[in-house]
C-alpha cells in the first residue's frame, strides 16, 4: 500500500518536512535536478509564499518506517487557456524504488489533484518520457531558453 500526504496553502508542512522533501527531490532526481535552493523556492511557490498562486506537494512513504518513496512539487500558474493551469515542476522516486509503479501512481494523483491542464519540462533522455506519454502527456513545443547573464 502506498501512503500519500498532500501539502498546500491550507495543510502546510512542518519545517523539518519541507527540509526532508527538498532533500529527498534534490537526491532521487539525479542529473535532472536542480540545487536545493531552487526546489525550495518552487516549495515555496506551491505554499503560496508571497503573491504566488500556490499549488501542492504531495508524497508517497513505505507503511513500515514513514520513508518517502517519491515526492512532487506542482505550481498553479495563475494562467488558463494559452498556458497550463499548472506545471509539474519536479517529480522524483527513490532510487531502489523506481520501477514498482509509485511514479504513475503519483503521477494519476496529480492528474486527480489539480484543476485544469498540466505542463512539465522533460528531457529527451528521461526514462520518466514514456511514463508522461502514456498518461497522455505530448510534446507541443520545443523548449527555447535565454538565460541572462547579471552584469
Amino acid at each position: 500500500m502506498i501512503n500519500v500526504t498532500i501539502y498546500n496553502y491550507e495543510k502546510r508542512p512542518l519545517k523539518d518536512e519541507k527540509e526532508a522533501i527538498v532533500s529527498f527531490l534534490s537526491e532521487h532526481m539525479d542529473q535532472y535536478g536542480d540545487k536545493p535552493e531552487d526546489i525550495s523556492k518552487a516549495f515555496d511557490y506551491a505554499m503560496r509564499e508571497g503573491a504566488a498562486p500556490g499549488g501542492l506537494v504531495i508524497t508517497s512513504h513505505r507503511g513500515d518506517d514513514n520513508t518517502i518513496t517519491a515526492a512532487a512539487i506542482v505550481n498553479k500558474t495563475g494562467m488558463s487557456g494559452y498556458i497550463p493551469e499548472n506545471i509539474l515542476v519536479y517529480i522524483a522516486t527513490r532510487k531502489d524504488q523506481r520501477g514498482k509503479g509509485i511514479a504513475n501512481f503519483m503521477m494519476n494523483c496529480i492528474v486527480e489533484l489539480t484543476q485544469g491542464d498540466i505542463a512539465l519540462h522533460v528531457e529527451p533522455d528521461n526514462p520518466a518520457k514514456g511514463l508522461y506519454e502514456k498518461l497522455g502527456f505530448t510534446n507541443k513545443y520545443h523548449e527555447m531558453r535565454l538565460t541572462k547573464t547579471k552584469a
